[in-house]
């Protein structure tokens, strides 16, 4: 098993920054953070990210977590999709993307991700397939609530979060098998 991350810079006016205490640049990738079925025997336990430098006019956070590498005949595979994220929160703690809610800060939204339900799926590639890419990207959005119609898609959702988006930040994490 491999991980590697790689800390990106926000685009657009502010230097937005997004970092975890969880996933260091040389790393491991803690078996308490991988998925748990698929063949694969993790925790499921979403990791702790903070954030700061966010453009002043921030009414509110989405944090999209997705597989480019996943072998889905191009559209990749979302591991984690938060929402609706209060303007005032710069931190999700550990565990925070429990499927149920009850660990996720107050007034934040789950949706449903390519393993079939709301909260963090964590990394379980296939066998042999390589180290894929994890890419949590979080975005400064211009709206307060970005009011998806119910059961909307990952992908929806992730339109309507870069129509509003000010500024992102992103860590990239790298996990094979």
């Amino acid at each position: 098993m491999v991980l590697g991350l790689v800390m990106g810079v926000a685009q657009g006016a502010s230097a937005m920054a997004l970092t975890s205490p969880d996933l260091q640049p040389e790393g491991v990738f803690d078996q308490k953070f991988i998925f748990k079925g698929f063949g694969c025997e993790g925790g499921n336990l979403s990791p702790a990210l903070n954030w700061q430098d966010s453009p002043p006019e921030t009414k509110s956070f989405a944090l999209l977590v997705h597989d480019p590498d996943a072998p889905t005949g191009g559209a990749g595979w979302w591991h984690w999709v938060v929402y609706d994220i209060p303007a005032t929160v710069t931190a999700l703690p550990q565990g925070a993307g429990a499927g149920d809610g009850s660990a996720m800060v107050s007034g934040a939204r789950q949706a449903g991700t390519d393993f079939g339900a709301p909260g963090w799926g964590g990394p379980c590639p296939p066998v042999g397939h390589g180290a894929h890419h994890y890419h949590f990207t979080l975005h400064a959005l211009k709206v307060e609530k970005l009011d998806p119609p119910a059961g909307a898609t990952a992908s929806l959702i992730g339109f309507l979060v870069n129509a509003n988006s000010l500024a992102h930040a992103r860590l990239t994490g790298r996990y094979g098998r």
